[in-house]
């Protein structure tokens, strides 16, 4: 029987306690038809599956399984986890996406820039922080969702984006450098890599040196092989080459290191090792862990993971609802969901060792290219990564370490946002100012500290806008008696007052003005430290004998300054159409006054 069904002529809700009452407000629309259809949009698209749907999505998914692999495992490495710990990822991603995300195209999965920042919080503290990252991640995630607060992500403005894109980029590739050259390195920070680098250059290999240049030219070639001209046999060959293209560098890495083993029973290149077999394990993520002779109970667990509970949210969320939206091609995209979806993929991943995941640019380009029809795209790239894991570990042991990083450098080269940085310097160049500082601060004190860095410069920036606002003078001359009119071009704050204040009275001197018009069109709201301004300022000229008029201001500011001083103000505002009819009749009550004197 509904709630709002009546028992002897009253509201069943009537007998509710508060809280009772409470939770029905908040959740009484959440579970009926439309809200199941909205928050499952498998059942939205399943209904109308078609067989020639089926055939598009295994074979995006396939194309993208052959970039998720070698990415998985290259994405674990920055991580400074074992290989099966990218992969696990990336096969929980895909398969939860498919039943609760909205947008065909994006695939979830580890990312770059999730990798790096988790290196720099757990990277040499084991996995476990790791997982459990993943599920504070995406309880955070969720909760965001269910509360509608991905407007927070807006705060992070385009040009910060830029730099904390370009600076990860950098750092992600500065920090493969050693791997690319076959010497040892722990840490993938900007700074210590390349330090690292200048202190082990007589350690240099030469052999992984090769490989991993020749990997990168390779993998630039291959990309190039989309535009292959000719008819469709070659057309659609050079693109499905250029989508496969990391899994043929690191499949011919794996090749070419395994045969030269055989020859001289040994390995001339660093090779990624051993990955553990078979299907990851389902299991509570870990709320408590112990590394060698020291135990972490969850809270102290939570103390070490720091800002990365927060800023681990953030970055992912604003990258799948980005990516969403850029293959939305002008669709609606219910941001609310994306988040609900990505918390989803977290939480869910955390019960199979996955580390923090996020929607993926790259992978997403390659389902959108290869045609996907649906978001059962990604259970075909979940089953390849599966079938992987179960059967091709050993031949994962072969990929050599400067394979891999020729990968990720490949694909950090157009990570850096050198065409969005151009538009920057073109359109506004002050907001060149937050995107520099962004990227200079992320790549000298760290992601997380760059990323506060530049949202606060850019708050900074736009605070000082507010305060000083655009105030348009033209000094009129009315029966022979100056008049300044004044309008501001926004609504006014604080941070305004004083500078408002000054401007009116600078310019009424420099102009020798005995009226003022103070035009409001534009005004629609004031604080009360503007209000406390402005008596200020009407007691200061009614002191040098000028009078100010408030011109057009509307109701509700009105009311506001009313409450402030209802004497003062009440006598100020005027509303008729022409200034002269004010200034005229303004001058009438006061030539009386001076011929009294």
């Amino acid at each position: 029987m509904p709630l709002e069904s009546k028992a002897n002529g009253e509201d069943i809700r009537e007998s509710f306690p508060q809280p009772m009452e409470i939770i029905y407000t908040c959740t009484r629309g959440f579970f009926t038809r439309k809200q199941l259809f909205k928050r499952l949009p498998i059942l939205q698209w399943l209904p109308s599956y078609t067989l020639q749907y089926l055939v598009d999505d295994i074979v995006a998914g396939l194309s993208v399984a052959l970039t998720v692999i070698p990415q998985g495992i290259a994405y674990a490495a920055i991580a400074n986890l074992d290989p099966q710990y990218g992969l696990y990822s990336a096969f929980m991603g895909c398969f939860i996406y498919c039943i609760v995300g909205s947008c065909k195209d994006v695939t979830i999965g580890p990312t770059a820039i999730m990798s790096l920042m988790i290196n720099a919080h757990v990277g040499n503290s084991g996995p476990e922080f790791a997982i459990l990252s993943a599920f504070v991640t995406g309880c955070v995630v969720l909760l965001l969702g269910i509360l509608n607060l991905g407007f927070l992500v807006q705060f992070i403005s385009f040009p910060v984006t830029v730099g904390f894109t370009s600076a990860a980029a950098i750092t992600i590739a500065s920090g493969q450098v050693k791997s690319l050259i076959g010497i040892s390195g722990q840490s993938n920070e900007f700074l210590d890599s390349w330090i690292n680098v200048f202190q082990h250059v007589q350690d240099i290999r030469l052999w992984d040196s090769v490989l991993g240049v020749s990997t990168i030219i390779v993998l630039l070639i291959l990309m190039q092989m989309k535009n292959l001209k000719g008819n469709i046999f070659w057309r659609m060959f050079g693109k499905y080459v250029a989508l496969s293209r990391n899994a043929i560098a690191v499949l011919t890495g794996a090749f070419l290191a395994y045969s030269l083993s055989d020859i001289g029973n040994s390995h001339p290149f660093l090779l990624t090792g051993n990955v553990t077999p078979g299907l990851p394990p389902i299991q509570l993520p870990p709320f408590s862990t112990t590394i060698g002779e020291q135990s972490y109970s969850f809270s102290e667990m939570i103390a070490k993971l720091g800002t990365s509970i927060i800023t681990l949210p953030l970055i992912a969320v604003l990258e799948s609802v980005a990516i969403a939206k850029a293959f939305s091609k002008g669709k609606p995209i219910d941001a609310t969901q994306e988040m609900i979806a990505l918390g989803i993929s977290n939480i869910a991943g955390s019960f199979v060792s996955s580390m923090p995941v996020t929607g993926s640019f790259t992978r997403s380009a390659v389902n959108n290219n290869s045609g996907v029809r649906t978001q059962l795209g990604g259970i075909t790239t979940g089953i390849v990564v599966l079938v992987a894991l179960g059967l091709l570990t050993k031949t994962f042991y072969y990929i050599p370490k400067a394979s891999l990083a020729g990968v990720i450098i490949a694909a950090m080269l157009f990570m850096v946002e050198f065409q969005a940085a151009a538009e920057i310097w073109r359109t506004k160049r002050i907001d060149f100012i937050p995107m520099m500082c962004t990227m200079v601060a992320c790549l000298l004190l760290g992601l997380e500290y760059g990323m506060i860095v530049g949202i606060g410069i850019n708050v900074c920036i736009v605070l000082y806008q507010i305060s000083r606002p655009s105030i348009e003078t033209m000094p009129l001359t009315i029966d022979g008696i100056c008049v300044l009119v004044a309008q501001p071009d926004q609504n006014l704050m604080y941070s305004s007052a004083e500078y408002l204040k000054h401007q009116l009275l600078k310019q009424a001197d420099k102009h020798q003005c005995q009226f003022i018009v103070l035009d409001g069109l534009h005004i629609n709201s004031v604080d009360t430290t503007v209000a406390k301004a402005l008596v200020s300022m009407t007691h200061d000229l009614e002191h040098s004998d000028r009078k100010i008029v408030y011109w057009k201001w509307n109701r509700s500011v009105q009311c506001t300054l009313l409450r402030m001083d209802r004497t003062l103000f009440q006598k100020t505002f005027r509303h008729e159409e022409s200034i002269d009819v004010i200034i005229k009749e303004l001058i009438a009550q006061q030539t009386p006054t001076r011929s009294a004197v």
